[in-house]
Formats: C-alpha cells, structure tokens, sequence
C-alpha cells in the first residue's frame, strides 16, 4: 500500500490502479510523530476501499513521499507526482509546506485535498483545484482564545519561532482577545535561552504561556524550565497547534506535559465510522489515535466517493468539491467557499481544548468545545 520514496521517474504510471499521491512528513526536521498517524489513517482507508472493490473496478494506490518539513522538498514532490500520473496528492500535516504544495499543484492543474493544514492562505488566489479538510486557523485558534477568556486569562504571552504559521497564529489571538480586554505578548523562543524566557515571562506579568514553537525543540526545553521555576507555578502552559496530542510529547516531558490544553479536531463522540476506524487505528499505532490519524482517513474517504463519482479525470475531480456529501470519522463532509479562504472547505470540522490528565497522561480531558 506504501511505495516508498523513488527518485524522479523512476516509476512509471499503472493504467491498472488509480494513483493518488501522498504527502507527509516521515523524518526531521518534521514531525514525524503526526506523520505517522496520518499516514496510518491513509493508509488504512486505502485498503478498506480496496477490500471494498476499489474504484471503478480498480484499486486505489498510495503513492507516497516524504516532505520533511520542506516546502521545497513538497514542490519537488509534487512535480514527480503529477510526472507519475495521479489523479491528485493529499495530505501533508506541516501548514506552510501544505501551502507550497497546493500552490505548486494548483499550478499543474492537479487536484490537491489538504488533510491537516490550517493557514488561511492555503493559496493565494481563489482555485477550484484545493480542497481542505482542517479548519482554517482563524476558525480554531479564537475558540482556543475563548477557553483562554474563560479560564480568567487576559494576559497573553506567546514564545514563538520565526514563521508565516505562528505569526499568523499570534496576530489571530492579538485581534481576538484584544476586543475583549486581552494582551499578547511575544517572547523570541530563538533569541532567549529557556532560563532568560522564564525571567521574560515574570516581567510580562501574563498568566498564561502558550507555545508557537516546534516540537521538540525548543517546545520540550521551554516546559521543562517553566515547571520547574518556582515563580512561574501558576502559569498556564498551553499549546495550540497540538504539540501535546501524540505520545512523543509524553515520553519527552512525563508528568510536565500534562495539564498543557491544545486544540483537537475530534467530535465528543465519534460516528459509528469513526468508533470502527478508531478500534482499527489503535492496534495499528499501538495506542490512542490523533485527530490527524482520523484527518488522513476522511482524506482517502472524500477522495473514494469522489472518484466513484466523477471518475478520475482530473479536472472532473477539480469540478467535483462542492458536490462531495461523505459521512466521514468526524461527521458529515461537505465542502463550500468561506468568506477569506481560497479554497474549498469543509466547514466546519470539530473542534474542542484539550489536555492531558495529570492523573492519566494517556487519557484526555475536554476542556472546551467551540
């Protein structure tokens, strides 16, 4: 189900099976915890449709390519996989290199269905060629500003990597809270050592630090610091773009890495799709599923009904966005333009604040639903 990665040209297209190319981060400096996972949901979908018959009387095949992290590795990707035949590429996890790729796909006229990427600026210009599953980062991230309102926090500070992600994730949170009697302010992850950003933390006088920095590093050294300073006890430690979800964040951190709330695109309850699929998951990852896992599985789920629908032209599949109708893991898909995005969206996935139980670092606690 897996082809691993070749150099360019040396596959050649299969008229037998119907190609779909598959972006995801499988070594660092990506994450490659998250992946994994939604490779796995990838993965798993592809076999079921199989199993199920296929498309068309053909089966679907994955053909997959490791971006690690790299918009420009994912450009590459792209063109090797439009050059092989696909019918479109899916996935990708990391936001700004799910941005290069749609715009490179975009440009070859190739289908692209973002599984996981969040900026709002997944193109620049509107295009009937990309999908997306993940909501848009102004839809979650002011839902994770409402858990923070009320949980009594005003008083924002941010430690952040120099990126298009977390600089569009900070100015979402400045213009949501500052409406509403809120500050942020930002601390350069890069520029301070742990121990300095814990004095800047004191000095800001904010109650709560939220990490828009990459997992492990400097995520891990940042929490280690901050728990263990006696002045920073009653922090909130939090992280939106869902560091904590997977367990390398728990075997980094143990005990520290709990009580960290994140945003998670999971319904309360599961469909029944989603229970099945989830029971599958958990055997495959030899433990709790992500949201992403579930994201990489409704990917494979849109794209089935799409082919069988529509056939696997690709400007048929293009055409095809605003008709897809899928009971996916998470609830019923459907996509439609959003005002602000340029591309057609599933609008809106779930979203809840989560975090690790103190009690039980493998279990979850909801902490809010938007």
């Amino acid at each position: 189900m897996n082809t691993p990665p070749a150099p360019q040209g040396a596959e050649r297209a299969d008229d037998s099976a119907v190609r779909i190319g598959a972006l995801v981060p499988l070594t660092p400096p990506g994450w490659v915890g998250a992946g994994q996972h939604l490779l796995a949901g990838l993965e798993l979908a592809v076999q079921e449709v199989n199993e199920a018959g296929g498309v068309a009387g053909k089966p679907l095949e994955l053909v997959v390519r490791d971006t690690a992290a790299d918009p420009l590795r994912a450009e590459a990707a792209v063109d090797e996989l439009a050059g092989l035949g696909v019918a479109a590429v899916a996935g990708e996890f990391h936001s700004v290199v799910a941005r290069t790729a749609a715009a490179r796909a975009d440009a070859l006229g190739l289908p692209f269905l973002c599984s996981s990427g969040v900026l709002d600026a997944l193109t620049d210009e509107p295009t009937d060629r990309v999908a997306r599953l993940a909501p848009a980062q102004s839809h979650g991230w002011p839902i994770y500003g409402d858990f923070l309102l009320g949980a009594g926090h005003r008083h924002i500070a941010v430690a952040t990597d120099p990126s298009v992600y977390w600089a569009s994730g900070t100015r979402i949170l400045r213009d949501h809270l500052a409406p509403r009697g809120g500050t942020v302010t930002e601390l350069d992850a890069r520029a301070l050592t742990p121990a300095e950003l814990c004095d800047a933390l004191v000095a800001t006088g904010a109650t709560a630090l939220l990490l828009l920095v990459g997992h492990p590093d400097p995520a891990v050294p940042i929490v280690k610091a901050v728990r263990h300073d006696p002045r920073l006890a009653d922090v909130l430690i939090g992280a939106p773009a869902g560091q904590p979800e997977l367990a390398d964040w728990a075997a980094s951190l143990g005990s520290d890495g709990a009580a960290v709330p994140f945003l998670r695109y999971l319904p309360e309850q599961l469909t029944p799709l989603g229970a099945r699929v989830e029971g599958v998951l958990r055997e495959r990852l030899a433990g709790t599923p992500s949201f992403v896992a579930f994201e990489g599985y409704d990917t494979i789920a849109v794209l089935a009904e799409v082919l069988r629908s529509h056939g696997a032209d690709r400007a048929s599949i293009a055409a095809s966005w605003p008709h897809v109708a899928v009971d996916g893991t998470r609830g019923p898909i459907r996509f439609s333009r959003t005002p602000g995005i340029n591309v057609w969206q599933w609008a809106w996935p779930p979203v809840q604040v989560v975090d690790r139980d103190p009690a039980r670092l493998d279990h979850y606690r909801v902490l809010h639903v938007g």
